[in-house]
């Protein structure tokens, strides 16, 4: 009953009082911190949840997907009341989410997609960043030969990213014009294992390589290195994230585009829809909710934000943003963009 009113003032007053979720915990469980922006979401959610007036508490699975299992469980036994989970596995988090249902738990699935329709999803449109990626590849290269840096096999992300990304350039490969020689997913999404790949596509390829569709910063960020050993520092590079190492890579000219998922809006948005759910909102009821089938055929509720490309072209969006200041996006830029002149 506690719950039921609590949603019904959420829902016609929003998120701005801390008395609304006074006395709820939300629970975040990460993957790993590995990735630069992870801890920009974490601000985000925590600033949403104390200005509502509720407590984070969190746990770090350090890439490992049986300790996220246990992390989980002791989450729940500090009596959570909604769990925001960035699963490093799909289908590992199975029994965490089953464990959550039975204890009447609710899951938000952060960014990486839990095949379950019992948990909430929310993210960024992410074929519409693999096209986004792909598009800003193909102006500079519109033929030769690709490499494809895909990321995690475990993250259901790394073949939305995929889906469109081939969307894009499927008709001149179909024509002949572009050459996919090189395509291995990222294990863990590690950049020095995106190098090593990469590595080993110029070695198998004389270095006869035109342009890398690399799915983020940091799998951009080990194939640049790849390529700059090798003399080819400067071909065409996707990345996502923002992270502001691949923005000065932009600006620089080492790296072509990175898609810019604002992560403060997501965290936010995770953060606020935990809270909802917890006071007893509906899924469907959710604000903006929508539905989305997962590759297996599951309906689940969503959340669905849109991201940016971000080249040298628009690098203003992210300074005047907040994101980075101009002197960490400009920092060894002698001859970039206007925004670094």
């Amino acid at each position: 009953m506690r719950k039921v009113f609590l949603a019904a003032i959420i829902a016609a007053a929003g998120f701005n009082s801390a008395a609304l979720a006074e006395g709820l915990t939300i629970g975040v469980s990460w993957s790993n911190f590995q990735e630069e922006r992870w801890k920009t979401d974490e601000a985000a959610i925590k600033a949403a949840l104390d200005a509502a007036g509720a407590t984070y508490v969190s746990a770090d699975a350090q890439s490992n997907s049986s300790k996220q299992l246990s992390d989980i469980e002791a989450l729940m036994a500090q009596g959570v009341d909604a769990l925001i989970v960035l699963a490093q596995d799909n289908a590992a988090i199975a029994p965490a989410v089953q464990a959550a249902a039975d204890a009447g738990i609710p899951v938000i699935s952060y960014d990486r997609l839990i095949e379950d329709e019992r948990a909430f999803y929310i993210t960024f449109d992410n074929v519409e960043v693999g096209r986004l990626q792909a598009a800003e590849v193909f102006k500079l290269a519109p033929k030769g030969n690709y490499v494809m840096i895909k990321g995690s096999p475990t993250d259901p992300n790394a073949d939305f990213l995929r889906q469109g990304q081939q969307e894009v350039i499927q008709a001149a490969v179909d024509s002949g014009d572009i050459r996919i020689v090189g395509e291995a997913y990222t294990d863990a999404w590690l950049p020095a294992t995106a190098q090593r790949n990469m590595e080993q596509f110029l070695t198998d390829n004389d270095n006869k390589v035109d342009a890398v569709v690399a799915s983020n910063d940091g799998t951009a960020g080990g194939a640049i290195a790849a390529l700059t050993a090798a003399g080819l520092q400067g071909i065409p590079v996707s990345g996502q994230d923002a992270d502001k190492a691949a923005l000065n890579r932009v600006a620089a000219g080492t790296q072509t585009v990175s898609v810019f998922k604002d992560s403060r809006d997501l965290g936010k948005g995770a953060a606020e829809i935990a809270l909802a759910l917890a006071g007893g909102t509906a899924p469907a009821d959710v604000a903006n909710a929508t539905t989305f089938t997962t590759p297996s055929g599951k309906v689940v509720n969503s959340v669905f934000l849109k991201p940016v490309a971000i080249t040298k072209d628009n690098l203003n969006i992210v300074v005047d943003g907040g994101w980075i200041t101009k002197e960490e996006l400009c920092q060894g830029v002698s001859a970039g963009p206007a925004i670094c002149n």
